[in-house]
């Protein structure tokens, strides 16, 4: 599968392939993938809000927590914020920024995405990087 260009202004790194277009479901469940945040292993997740992907760090701003009450869920009932299953902080699914809850006016942390071709590209940063090899 050929490598998608860096959205924007991106460093010119190649996007890492995350999944079908038609995987995300407008205001659905996510998907998950792993990442290195800063060095150490960690789970990102990738949702469509409001027609694009967005996708940040499963981390809760507050305490460095996995946020998803199941497996890919992060919304809350109505779809309208990302929610922390422990904290209760509520996030806007578009920036990351909490308007709710214990870390109000902090971020998610996010992950760079686009989408061309029928596919979903995440792209690393200084901060989130792609998993570590496996050992052989």
């Amino acid at each position: 599968m050929p490598e998608a260009a860096p959205p924007g202004n991106s460093p010119s790194v190649p996007g890492i392939p995350l999944c079908p277009s038609e995987a995300l479901a407008e205001r659905g469940r996510a998907e998950l993938f792993d990442v290195r945040l800063w060095g150490q292993a960690a789970r990102a997740f990738v949702l469509r809000f409001d027609g694009r992907p967005v996708a940040y760090v499963n981390r809760c701003a507050h305490v460095p927590a996995e946020m998803d009450w199941q497996p890919g869920e992060f919304l809350d009932a109505e779809r309208e914020w990302i929610v922390c299953s422990i904290h209760g902080a509520l996030y806007e699914p578009a920036t990351g920024r909490c308007v709710g809850g214990p870390c109000r006016g902090s971020r998610l942390i996010r992950v760079t995405v686009d989408e061309s071709g029928g596919q979903v590209y995440w792209y690393p940063s200084q901060d989130v990087q792609p998993p570590a090899a496996a050992a052989a």
